[in-house]
């Protein structure tokens, strides 16, 4: 029952997002044939004063010069947004990173792009905050754009997916059993994370992006030793926005089935 709800919250957000990303793209070529529009139109009255009113020709280039170094910034943005609309850096609803800015793409606007903020790790990891940051879009010509909601092409076809790797990490003490504690973590995390392991092989077919290969047949716990304490980290592959309901999920598990277990403990 659980994963038919999955399935069917999932389609929903899909559907709406599709519907939203269509209205999008038709508003974004309505608007470059209104800038077209307008700068035929600014020529064209241009030439046509210059034809009849000589006497201010001079001070055209004065005047476009002045109104390009007050508007710079503007100019860089609104001119940014065409180069997002048609080189799809990023989309509505597709969760991305500028710097050191994150959050969930709301509207892209001429020179404004809104973002619904999300947190870091420490703070709200991966969930949103209930902010909202509007970035200037001249940001994208000169820092890297880091998208979560990546497209992948697999046999000239473009295919939308969110997921991606995630993990857990368990603190033990140095004299807790490390062989057993590993075989419990890599049980869980094929319990919990089959279910989208199963849902990205139907969508990807033979066309698998590289970390869903290593997430069937890599090694899923890794090890780090500390002077006070080990380690083990487990990965799990899961939608953007439901990595950290399922973190939990496994941790919670991790917990109930080592807690009355003598030979791990927890640090």
């Amino acid at each position: 029952m659980n994963n038919k709800r999955r399935v069917q919250t999932r389609n929903l957000q899909k559907n709406g997002i599709a519907k939203a990303q269509g209205w999008l793209r038709s508003s974004r070529w309505i608007a470059a044939a209104a800038v077209f529009t307008i700068l035929v139109v600014l020529v064209a009255l241009t030439a046509i004063t210059a034809i009849y009113v000589p006497e201010i020709v001079t001070f055209v280039p004065i005047m476009a010069l002045a109104l390009a170094l007050a508007l710079q910034k503007y100019v860089a943005s609104f001119f940014a947004f065409f180069v997002i609309t048609f080189s799809r850096i990023y989309d509505l609803g597709d969760r991305i990173r500028i710097g050191n800015i994150k959050g969930d793409v709301r509207r892209v606007g001429m020179l404004h792009t809104t973002l619904e903020e999300v947190g870091e790790d420490e703070k709200l990891g991966g969930e949103l905050t209930g902010r909202l940051l509007q970035v200037p879009n001249l940001i994208i010509l000169d820092q890297a754009v880091l998208n979560y909601s990546k497209d992948y092409s697999v046999q000239y076809e473009t295919i939308a997916s969110d997921y991606m790797f995630d993990e857990v990490r368990i603190p033990l003490t140095t004299d807790s059993n490390l062989e057993k504690a590993i075989e419990i973590l890599e049980e869980i995390l094929k319990q919990q994370d089959a279910f989208y392991i199963n849902e990205a092989r139907q969508m990807f077919q033979n066309g698998y992006p590289r970390f869903l290969d290593e997430a069937s047949s890599g090694t899923r716990v890794l090890v780090f030793i500390e002077p006070q304490y080990i380690w083990i980290k487990g990965k799990f592959v899961a939608p953007l926005k439901g990595r950290n309901d399922l973190k939990s999920n496994i941790l919670e598990q991790f917990i109930n089935e080592v807690s009355s277990d003598s030979d791990i403990k927890l640090a």
